[in-house]
């Protein structure tokens, strides 16, 4: 795909992955849509790309998130290429302390969500025959760990979900995939790394968000022919 002047949308942009993935493919000369609950960072990040951006505040489990961000998309653009789901929590613990809401919350984020955006975009790109959709899974998708399960099993829904989705759109010029990054220095991890869930004080992230953003856009720039369908980023050192 060639990336200029491609319109893409993407979750979560307010920090970390999401921000570094929205930083490259302006780069690239993507027109972006980003979106993110806090509206200060949103647009902090428009006015220090170099290209055209357009943002929504908005939580992303919101069963209306997904049409207003295609509907924004096309208002400001007039289509829509690319979505990238990125927006994630984390919520860990032991089965006698962990919050079972806070559980509940995770669930609608990391999964419902993504379920619902691709259905949305899905619908759109294959009408036009053309784009791709990328679902930012996780390496906890492959190799869990005590207090873990709950955010891995809803990791591994999501690769089962986007193989089915990439199965279904075979052929109609929509490329779907994953990519499951390792631990990547992030606020998420910091605040796993501050709160003991499952992150030694002492571990040095072997990922940057910027890894993973590199990797994003090497999946998008593939030709029409070719589709990454999954792809797992660790450091050299990590156990995966």
């Amino acid at each position: 795909m060639e990336l200029h002047d491609n319109v893409a949308v993407v979750t979560g942009a307010s920090s970390g992955i999401g921000q570094a993935i929205a930083r490259e493919l302006s780069a690239a000369g993507v027109r972006l849509v980003v979106t993110a609950r806090r509206a200060q960072r949103l647009v902090e990040l428009q006015d220090s790309l170099g290209g055209p951006c357009a943002c929504l505040a908005a939580a992303v489990e919101d069963p209306a998130t997904p049409q207003a961000l295609l509907d924004l998309a096309r208002e400001r653009f007039g289509r829509v290429d690319i979505l990238i789901n990125n927006a994630g929590m984390v919520v860990s613990g032991p089965v006698d302390r962990i919050d079972l809401d806070e559980l509940a919350q995770m669930t609608r984020v990391n999964f419902d969500a993504v379920v619902r955006a691709s259905y949305v975009f899905a619908r759109a790109l294959k009408a036009q025959g053309s784009g791709a959709i990328i679902n930012v899974s996780s390496v906890g998708a492959y190799l869990s760990s005590s207090s873990m399960g709950a955010y891995s099993g809803l990791k591994q829904a999501l690769e089962i979900f986007t193989t089915s989705l990439r199965l279904e759109l075979k052929g109609t010029g929509v490329r779907v995939g994953t990519i499951a990054p390792g631990t990547t220095e992030t606020e998420i991890f910091e605040r796993m790394r501050s709160q003991g869930m499952g992150v030694r004080a002492d571990q040095t992230p072997p990922l940057a968000p910027q890894d993973v953003a590199r990797a994003v856009r090497f999946m998008l720039e593939q030709p029409a022919h070719a589709n990454v369908a999954r792809m797992l980023l660790v450091s050299a050192s990590e156990s995966a």
